[in-house]
């Protein structure tokens, strides 16, 4: 994509191309530490800001590669930069390193942080030796299952440098998920979408009375999350095939004879675009508030950070495409439906132009995210293989948006003339 009536813009990618061998070889050469690395953070599987032993580790790695490390950074205690390169554009390299409670690193996010990290350090050796200006900083991006650290991150201006021209980064899948409509030569998927998701905890509040002796003078706040529950269940009927909502019982009341004075209740309501999310958000909340009106019961919501729905930015998935071609992958550009999960890169997806990929690992026929084995197989040697090959194809993007002003160009273009529609 270098434009030949600019001999600046076209030198400038020639030099680069002629360092992705090393690029490449760099990625190779730390193959064996990396595998520890990704074996250390998946066998400790830490939850959402409290990743302290996996920023350790990464840090060590970093450091002992020669890289300076800031921790806690934008007021975040399990976040960390570091950064190499002068002057020119940033590029920011986005890792996640958190695991969902019961069955730990589930959506292999192991793998996210070791592709990122591979990938940094080969845009990182590739860029020195041409000599060319620009940045690429890798950030750690803590509690992406639930809590929004890059929501977080966003709020406190991770993503608001006006020299960043791309944020890039890859998550697993299983097999099933990228083949399911396409043919089965595909080898990974450059712009993966995914859906808009609403989060909130809704809190009843009753009254405690003797269940046996006295219950008129109660009031039930579990028959508010039961009924509650109910409406939800009777809206699916009238709900798109596109739409999901569910929701757990986190409190359900203490013991049998006491009326149940307090429950709360966890939702996550996804759409796959913003405003349908929204329109989906007022009919869920509205099933909140009749359960608390039916039982009398006081209502009280507590909301997370959404998830915007994930947007794919057609020039970044195009180069990758094409660089990974010359290792030998066929990969899709695109999926045309929303694959129905979410993400906080969503949220980063509507800041700066985005890059998020998916690999995808071997897994058993009935295996996908969130399924305790997945967690097993995103520890195989096979999965880590996958993730290294994913990062040579993010590095070569990283060298090739930071050093070709016109592919910067149209990945801004494409970026601020999305539409959802």
């Amino acid at each position: 994509m270098s434009d030949p009536q600019n001999p600046s813009t076209a030198s400038s990618t020639t030099e680069i191309s002629n360092h992705i061998p090393l690029c490449l070889s760099t990625i190779n050469d730390a193959d064996p530490q990396l595998r520890a690395l990704n074996t250390t953070i998946q066998s400790n599987p830490e939850l959402a800001y409290q990743e302290f032993l996996a920023v350790k580790n990464i840090s060590n790695f970093l450091e002992k590669e020669g890289f300076p490390v800031t921790k806690h950074t934008y007021g975040l205690e399990t976040s960390f930069t570091s950064e190499t390169g002068t002057g020119g554009s940033l590029v920011i390299l986005c890792v996640e390193y958190d695991a969902l409670p019961g069955i730990g690193h589930a959506c292999g996010h192991n793998l996210i942080a070791t592709s990122s990290i591979a990938a940094f350090l080969g845009a990182a050796a590739a860029l020195k030796a041409s000599g060319l200006p620009g940045r690429i900083r890798l950030l750690g991006t803590p509690a992406e299952e639930g809590g929004g650290g890059k929501v977080k991150l966003i709020e406190a201006g991770a993503f608001k440098d006006p020299d960043i021209v791309a944020a890039i980064m890859s998550h697993p899948v299983h097999q099933g998920a990228l083949m399911a409509t396409r043919d089965s030569a595909y080898t990974g998927l450059a712009g993966l979408k995914f859906i808009a998701s609403h989060k909130f905890r809704v809190e009843f509040r009753g009254k405690q009375a003797h269940a046996a002796g006295e219950p008129w003078n109660g009031i039930n706040a579990l028959d508010a999350a039961v009924a509650c529950y109910n409406n939800v269940s009777m809206l699916r009927q009238h709900m798109r095939p596109d739409e999901r909502v569910h929701g757990v019982v986190e409190d359900g009341g203490t013991v049998p004879n006491v009326v149940t004075a307090y429950t709360r209740m966890n939702w996550y309501v996804r759409a796959p675009h913003m405003d349908q999310a929204e329109r989906l958000l007022e009919k869920v909340r509205k099933c909140c508030d009749a359960a608390a009106l039916a039982t009398g019961c006081e209502i009280n919501y507590i909301v997370a950070p959404t998830y915007k729905n994930l947007r794919y930015n057609i020039p970044l998935c195009q180069q990758y495409v094409d660089d990974m071609a010359t290792l030998g992958e066929k990969i899709m550009l695109k999926n045309d439906q929303s694959y129905t999960a979410s993400t906080d890169m969503g949220n980063v997806s509507f800041e700066v132009p985005s890059f998020h990929g998916a690999f995808p690992i071997p897994t058993e026929p009935d295996v996908s995210m969130h399924h305790p084995r997945f967690a097993g197989h995103a520890a195989t040697d096979e999965a880590h293989k996958a993730a290294m090959q994913c990062a040579k194809g993010m590095a070569m993007l990283t060298l090739r948006v930071l050093t070709n002003p016109q592919l910067a160009a149209e990945a801004r273009k494409d970026f601020e003339d999305f539409s959802d529609a």
